[in-house]
């Protein structure tokens, strides 16, 4: 694995080392009606070490969101293991865990709070529980004072807010992000960087963002996996050296742009690749 030299006026990145997530030989086949089945991933062996940041590049189609699905519990290998916590993942969404997807998730019908609210509740809280951590949520996420507002009076990047602190009343150990600012312009997806950053450091949450974008898996992360075209495996996987501090300032570091240029040296052939114009 690739790691930068650390420049000594940046923290250290404050990760305990213990594996959080263990990904042993994952696979993933899906069967296509009156075709050969298509082989979208692996073999894929990982860890996410608890309490960091960690994201996952790659061309389109390599099987990102297939392996952000196996890891939640949405999908179950063909081939493999993924435990969290020391408990095998298969099938179904471990307690611990919040999903947040790049489309808009939020219902129509609900209020801001009661969006926020909708997971805590189904879970069985206490009303006055469900509250505390709404308000607390949407207070954090710039939200407090639309709690009564609906999605469609809502700008696209406050409503992914709105999924965002659904999540984050949830208290999950585990946050898993599919292309949560993809839909965004580029100002308000750094603004939407930023917080998530603050949200991590709040929560001590363990984070596993899938995303398109080098500058935002560079700009993030305390580790980046960058992956091949499909069938998706990890080519490397790459320490940042970044401290917990962190935010939109680290882009005038000198290793921001070699660590952009390390990942695209890595990228463009397997995107080549993954639009058949290099074998």
């Amino acid at each position: 694995m690739l790691s930068l030299d650390t420049n000594p006026a940046v923290a250290e990145p404050a990760l305990c080392g213990t594996t959080h997530v263990a990904v042993t030989g994952a696979t993933k086949t899906f069967a296509v009606l009156d075709g050969a089945p298509v082989h979208a991933l692996g073999p894929v062996t990982f860890d996410l070490r608890q309490g960091e940041f960690f994201s996952v590049v790659g061309p389109s189609g390599c099987g990102k969101s297939t392996l952000l699905d196996l890891v939640a519990g949405l999908s179950s290998p063909t081939e493999g293991h993924i435990h969290f916590e020391g408990a095998e993942v298969r099938g179904q969404v471990p307690e611990g865990v919040a999903v947040v997807f790049q489309e808009d998730a939020s219902f129509p019908w609900l209020t801001v709070f009661d969006n926020a609210a909708f997971g805590a509740r189904r879970n069985g809280l206490r009303e006055s529980e469900v509250k505390e951590r709404v308000d607390h949520a949407l207070a954090f996420m710039g939200l407090a004072g639309f709690a009564k507002s609906y999605p469609a009076q809502l700008s696209g990047g406050m409503r992914q807010r709105v999924c965002i602190a659904r999540a984050m009343v949830l208290r999950p150990r585990l946050m898993l992000l599919d292309e949560p600012f993809g839909a965004l312009d580029q100002q308000t997806r750094l603004l939407m960087g930023e917080e998530m950053l603050k949200l991590w450091r709040e929560t001590g949450s363990t984070v596993m963002l899938i995303t398109h974008s080098i500058d935002e898996a560079v700009l993030l992360s305390d580790r980046i996996g960058t992956m091949s075209a499909r069938p998706g495996t990890f080519i490397d996987i790459v320490e940042t050296g970044w401290g917990r501090e962190r935010g939109s300032e680290t882009a005038m570091d000198p290793r921001y742009g070699a660590l952009q240029s390390q990942i695209w040296g890595m990228l463009r052939n397997e995107s080549l690749k993954a639009l058949g114009l290099r074998v």
